[in-house]
């Protein structure tokens, strides 16, 4: 298959090379369909280059320098020593350059997918079937026909618009992995997940990190009682931090930068040597030209779709960050599977959203199935709460990590479970655990009656479902 041919109309063009666009791919190709996908940067995506896989990847050894320094048993004696970043970075690219050959590169080449580095952007065409003009990077340019097209850009980090913070060498959570020092001081605007997961990174690699967040609580998407103790942990850990805090101005200095923060009535002045900007993420569509082809953009600038995954245009679909959905690999791979499903499919297929689990890789890791009690309370139908103080969890206790708690909601008189909701160690391995429980509609009941084994995380589940109510 030659990938410059202008005369060659593909099956399927994906735009993006990232979780979404390859398991789409290979679906279409598993189904017997020629494949071009387009990529302008490193093929696998934010997830694999600069997001969650190196972001871990990291995470892990500053957990491992945090266990030498905080060592919790006697007659085990350990220190740690001053961090040399550039080595750790060094080791991180190689591990995902490792990653992407194998995993992406030769994969998509083993699957038949013809590779196509370069920016996608759309032409009018004047026929139904889609046509893209793909600038390669010398500026060569090879228009591509498609029978469909899916976007499958991803997204990017959102700057706010603060004054002076354009003029300052800020960092997001992508050009942080790629540090050569640890910085002395670092300021990062945002509390969510990224925010977290890279203030404890760095504190924990030796730096005097400050979080600011502009909602009343960090986590402000997790149950109250969650980030509460999420907070006081990270606190304990070293970490300070602004709620209700805005950023309203930055200015460079001879050794890094001045922040204005205001809270409430108050204007604080925080020098730090670097700024982390982790203020969320919007979809990628700049460069596309979708007004060519009539495809609509929504109030957050996501890729607009229908329950099947389809834009307006009957032959272009979207798939993953880009539509404005829950931004997890997990949820981008399904989509790409389902609209290449709804493409050449016979019989149109929905996700249910109901059961997405979500985890940040904080210590303790906070992790979420299902609906909150404030989500609950929305929907206006009864609910109870069975919370359990991690303290009382066998594994816990032998571990020494019983800083944390889980809470189960369900329907009343030990009903069906509409959420479970974890801040301790292991959360995720926990929540997913949870998730086959919401997904197979377990009630509190069964699952009180349920095995578990002793001395696990999970077990936590069934001593919670023990418990009397709270709510």
């Amino acid at each position: 298959m030659n990938s410059n041919s202008q005369d060659q109309i593909y099956d399927l063009a994906v735009i993006g090379a990232g979780s979404a666009a390859k398991a789409a791919a290979t679906e279409a190709r598993r189904r017997g369909k020629s494949v071009a996908m387009v990529e302008r940067a490193a093929p696998g995506g934010t997830c694999l280059n600069v997001g969650c896989i190196p972001s871990k990847n990291m995470l892990a050894a500053a957990a491992a320098r945090a266990s030498a320094q905080n060592n919790r048993f006697p007659g085990i004696l350990t220190s740690a020593g001053p961090v040399d970043l550039s080595l750790l970075v060094e080791a991180k690219d190689e591990f995902i350059r490792e990653r992407r050959e194998k995993d992406h590169v030769k994969a998509t080449e083993q699957a038949g997918i013809v590779l196509l580095r370069g920016t996608a952007s759309f032409t009018p065409s004047g026929q139904e079937r889609p046509t893209l003009m793909v600038t390669g990077p010398n500026g060569e340019e090879t228009p591509i026909s498609a029978e469909h097209v899916l976007i499958a850009t991803g997204a990017q980090p959102f700057i706010p618009d603060v004054p002076g913070l354009a003029d300052v060498d800020h960092l997001t959570s992508a050009s942080a992995m790629s540090l050569d020092r640890v910085p002395e001081s670092l300021l990062v605007v945002g509390g969510n997940a990224i925010g977290l997961e890279q203030a404890q990174l760095f504190s924990r690699l030796g730096a005097r990190t400050t979080v600011v967040e502009l909602a009343p609580r960090i986590a402000p998407f997790e149950d109250p009682s969650i980030s509460a103790t999420l907070q006081q942990a990270l606190t304990d850990d070293g970490i300070d931090f602004l709620t209700g805090a805005n950023l309203t101005g930055v200015q460079p200095t001879g050794t890094g930068v001045l922040a204005t923060v205001t809270v409430g009535s108050d204007k604080l002045r925080i020098p730090t040597e670097k700024i982390l900007v982790a203020t969320g993420r919007r979809p990628a569509t700049d460069g596309l030209n979708l007004d060519a082809v009539g495809v609509e953009l929504g109030p957050r600038g996501e890729v607009t779709v229908d329950e099947h995954l389809r834009t307006v245009h009957p032959r272009i679909w979207a798939a993953g960050d880009v539509t404005g959905q829950r931004q997890f690999v997990y949820v981008a791979g399904a989509q790409g599977v389902t609209a290449v499903s709804n493409i050449f499919g016979d019989s149109p297929r929905t996700l249910d959203y109901t059961a997405v689990p979500r985890v940040t890789f904080t210590s303790p890791a906070v992790a979420s199935v299902g609906l909150t009690p404030h989500e609950v309370e929305a929907t206006e139908q009864p609910y109870e709460t069975r919370e359990l103080p991690l303290a009382f969890v066998p594994r816990a206790m032998v571990s020494q990590r019983t800083n944390g708690l889980l809470k189960l909601v369900s329907e009343p008189g030990a009903g069906r479970i509409l959420g479970v909701h974890m801040v301790g160690e292991e959360a995720g391995e926990v929540i997913t655990a949870a998730t086959y429980l919401l997904s197979a509609g377990f009630t509190v009941e069964r699952l009180a009656g349920t095995w578990a084994p002793f001395l696990t995380m999970a077990e936590s589940l069934r001593i919670a479902a023990q418990a009397p109510p709270t709510v």
